[in-house]
């Protein structure tokens, strides 16, 4: 009819051809799209370019197959009772070493200080299991963040010969934030072998 205007671009019509259809449509697309040029295929499909989108695989960007950033973990164990010549003794509030090191993926567990140091920001999670030999007094064993305690773990019964004191926590950290054990409570005089300290990044922040 003279006169009607007829949107543009055109609706596809059932009668047309599949190819054709598929165009106009990408073409719809691509008009509604402001700033952005679509790369048309005729006749199968339409990927449109956005500027800056991370690359498939995650919000850091990691191509699939590929390792994601900012993995973090570390395991230490303590391989047996005394300590060797140059450790500092573990004394009340002495820090807690361990001389085998099983996992420091990262590079953040500085055996020399038995400490943890957060390479990037994120929420960790960390384990201890402290065990006394021998020892008939009560030991408590702290979790530290820089010079603040998080969490302690008490070691008490008299009349066992091998007792642990154990526990967990979630951290948020810093970039450069200390994470380390120490007796607050006690000593360790009869040896700490079979003792743990673990931690990973759980995500990055």
């Amino acid at each position: 009819m003279l006169g009607t205007k007829r949107p543009w671009p055109p609706r596809p019509s059932l009668s047309l051809g599949l190819p054709l259809a598929l165009t106009l449509l990408a073409l719809r697309a691509g008009w509604a799209q402001e700033g952005t040029e679509p790369v048309l295929l005729e006749g199968e499909c339409l990927v449109v370019c956005e500027p800056g989108r991370a690359a498939a695989g995650g919000p850091g960007g990691a191509a699939l197959g590929e390792a994601p950033p900012g993995r973090v973990a570390f395991a230490a164990v303590r391989s047996h009772h005394h300590e060797p010549a140059g450790e500092i003794s573990n004394g009340t509030s002495g820090a807690i070493y361990f001389d085998q090191v099983l996992v420091n993926e990262g590079g953040g567990f500085d055996r020399t200080s038995g400490s943890f140091v957060a390479p990037v920001r994120g929420v960790y999670s960390f384990r201890f299991h402290v065990v006394k030999v021998y020892n008939r007094q009560t030991v408590q064993v702290s979790l530290m963040l820089n010079t603040w305690p998080v969490v302690s773990a008490f070691a008490n019964d008299p009349d066992v010969t091998r007792e642990a004191a154990t526990s967990s926590v979630l951290l948020p950290l810093d970039p450069g934030d200390r994470v380390s054990l120490r007796l607050r409570r006690g000593n360790l005089l009869g040896g700490w072998k079979y003792s743990s300290f673990s931690g990973f990044l759980i995500f990055p922040l």
